[in-house]
């Protein structure tokens, strides 16, 4: 049976965990998905009823055309012009990702797309769902082969940051009030860009590492201003992945007295 989230690590050993979409709401994405393809396929048959008299067997053709045409590309278009993804997952919160946690490229979703009348094997995308229900990470065939997963957007990712080097200090959790400020003034928009960084790294050139956290550790200094000696010596990716863990684990308990 397949596992509740996707994980991943950061640099430092973090695990992450990427919630990933239940088999019934991507069952309802998809049934709002197929009523949008049935109610497009309507609107082309209308236009295409004027010329049946003119050329009926060819108005056959263009119809089983169509209907392939709509059911595969309707995924393949809005999958990538909407970043993973289609007006069911939108309404439903879900979202077509890499299975390493990285945005899906162009060619994965044309591949998951392509594969799509495999998954609706015999009837009713029951193979699909029988993939889904028996693979890891909630796979059907098509993500399978595109090396894709689809998670739940709607849902704060969960880190175990227990498993930090023990040598790692992280100064701005010594200051309790301030890093409980920088939770409250912390908008989760924010908070997702400076995780992202955090966990796409890797991705980025070293120009545009230091770019990128240049920013976001501007914007993050701006809401709380941490005594000198806990952050002079920071560089910007440092002062980012510290604030990251104050911002994704819950406060330092103070002692408690009997």
């Amino acid at each position: 049976m397949g596992s509740e989230g996707l994980e991943i690590r950061t640099p430092e050993g973090v695990p992450f965990t990427i919630p990933l979409a239940g088999a019934g709401a991507r069952m309802v994405a998809l049934v709002v998905d197929l009523l949008a393809i049935l109610a497009m396929e309507s609107a082309v048959l209308s236009a295409l009823t004027a010329f049946a008299p003119l050329a009926p067997d060819a108005i056959g053709g263009v119809v089983t055309l169509l209907y392939f045409g709509l059911s595969t590309g309707y995924g393949m278009v809005l999958e990538i012009w909407w970043n993973g993804q289609t007006l069911g997952k939108r309404l439903l919160g879900l979202r077509v990702m890499d299975q390493r946690a990285r945005p899906a490229r162009p060619g994965q979703m044309i591949v998951r797309n392509l594969l799509r009348p495999v998954d609706a094997l015999p009837a009713l995308y029951l193979l699909g769902a029988v993939v889904c229900w028996g693979t890891r990470h909630r796979q059907r065939v098509g993500d399978w082969a595109a090396g894709t997963v689809v998670v739940r957007t709607g849902e704060p990712v969960r880190a175990d940051w227990s498993q930090l080097r023990r040598e790692r200090y992280n100064s701005l959790r010594e200051h309790a009030a301030l890093a409980a400020r920088l939770r409250q003034r912390t908008g989760p928009e924010l908070a997702g860009i400076a995780l992202d960084a955090v966990l796409r790294r890797e991705e980025l050139t070293p120009e545009a590492r230091v770019a990128v956290f240049g920013v976001v550790a501007e914007r993050l200094r701006g809401l709380v201003e941490f005594p000198a000696e806990a952050v002079e010596a920071l560089s910007d990716e440092q002062y980012v992945r510290r604030a990251v863990e104050v911002l994704y684990t819950a406060p330092r308990q103070g002692p408690k007295y009997a």
